[in-house]
This record gives structure tokens, sequence and C-alpha cells, in this order.
């Protein structure tokens, strides 16, 4: 067995290695109790390390996220039109998660569903996947995306719901559909991450009443530590790389990922 610390740190570096590409970070979650028995931390851990996440995210989109907010500032005199539609958009994109994390919030969480559940929709997502990244346009840019564009790659992150699916992947999957280029595609995807996760931890601290012991703390800190930093470092090197590379490595490893845990 583990140790408790140990089991934290990796736990929130697969967390924060996972959650922006678009593999599952459910199905890779999986694997310290499928193979070592480890056991579940909860919510106290689920909570600091979608914090982690968030603050990396919000780190490496700082000067963006300052464009939005002076953009959307009631008194801006100088607009930037190009800031303004892009949050915007990112609103619009978010709408139907909020919607649907309201009424299906259960099937939020992966220990809900069965391994093999998680791993059919990870083959069957990452099928969709190969299919749109081959046989999409990928012409336009973040500054062509229109209303219903956004919200199309809204509904496609709703279906992240499904524990397996990868909410970074269906962001990937509907922006590919509506036409972006693929380094677009992962920006906007990234950014509307900010919300999503916002709204998760949100959800998550109104579960219920919770003490945090001492022990706890450490815990929690090492989750949050520690997925802040693998998240923004992959949110950094996948940017850098993801024109070069394409989806298809990704789609490999996930039909790979699916039936190793069906053969678990």
């Amino acid at each position: 067995m583990m140790s408790d610390f140990f089991l934290a740190l990796f736990l929130s570096l697969i967390q924060g290695l996972t959650e922006f590409l678009p593999v599952s970070s459910s199905a890779h979650l999986l694997f310290p109790s499928l193979i070592f028995g480890a056991k579940d931390f909860g919510i106290l851990f689920d909570i600091s390390v979608h914090a982690g996440t968030l603050l990396a995210v919000i780190c490496y989109f700082r000067q963006e996220i300052q464009a939005l907010i002076r953009a959307w500032l009631p008194w801006a005199a100088d607009r930037d039109m190009q800031s303004f539609l892009l949050g915007r958009n990112l609103i619009v994109a978010t709408l139907p998660i909020i919607v649907a994390g309201l009424f299906f919030s259960d099937l939020v969480e992966s220990r809900a569903s069965s391994v093999n559940s998680i791993a059919w929709t990870n083959l069957i997502f990452a099928g969709l996947l190969y299919v749109v990244f081959k046989f999409a346009d990928q012409s336009k840019s973040l500054a062509e995306l229109t209303l219903f564009a956004a919200l199309v790659i809204g509904f496609f992150q709703v279906l992240a719901i499904f524990p397996g699916a990868s909410r970074s992947g269906m962001a990937i999957t509907g922006a590919l559909i509506v036409g972006l280029n693929l380094r677009d595609t992962s920006r906007f995807a990234f950014m509307l991450s900010i919300p999503t996760i916002l709204g998760a931890l949100i959800l998550m601290l109104f579960k219920g009443a919770y003490s945090i012991a001492l022990s706890d703390l450490a815990i929690m800190l090492t989750g949050f530590i520690g997925s802040a930093i693998v998240a923004f470092l992959t949110i950094k090197i996948f940017l850098r790389v993801v024109e070069k590379v394409g989806m298809i490595p990704f789609v490999i490893y996930r039909i790979i990922l699916g039936f190793a845990l069906l053969l678990l």
C-alpha cells in the first residue's frame, strides 16, 4: 500500500496531466485503486486538485483574462472587440454545462460508474475524436467563431458528464466540428475550462457539511500544489506541440487505455 502522501501526490499528478489533455482523467484515476487498492480521499481532495488545475489555467492565460475583463468593463472607452467577442463566446459555451450540472450532477462523480462503462465511453469518444480530426475543416480562427458555433462546443462539453468522455476531449471535438484550427481549438477548450472547473468547485463545496482534520490539510495541500504545477506545464507544452503532433497520438493512447481497463 502507498502512504497517504505519495498516493495524494500520485493522484494530483494524474489530475494535473489529464485534466487538459484530450484523454479521460476519470479513466486514469481508476488505476491507483484497481492496481494498488488505494483508498478514495473523498470530496476534500477533489476540491484541492480541481482548485490546483483552476489556478494553473488562470495563471497561464492571465494576459487573455485581463484583456477579457477590460473589454467587458461597462465604462471601457476603447473596447477590444476581439476580446469582448471571445468573452461572449466563452459565456455562451459555458451555459449548457451549467444547466447539465444542475440536473445531472450525480453523473459527474466517476466513482458512481463501473470500470467497464468508463472504458467503453473512453473508446467511443476516442473514435469520434479521430473521425472529427481527420475530416473537419480546421480553417477558422477564434476571431471567426460565431455565437452558434460556441453553443455547439458547449453542447459537446456537456457530454463530459459521462465519466470517461474527457471534458477537454469533448470541447476539442466540438471546436473541430465547427471548423476551428487546431491551435485555437485547444486554446478555446482550455479557457473554457475556467468557468467549468469553477462551477464544479462550487458544486462540490455545496455537496454537504464536512470537517477538516490536520492530516486532511496536508493531503489537500499536496493535491493542490501537485496538480497546479503539472497542469501548468501540461498546458504550456501541449499548446506548443499540438499543431505538430495532432490528435492521432491521443486517440491511439485512449484506445490502448480503454482496452487496458476492460482487461483489468
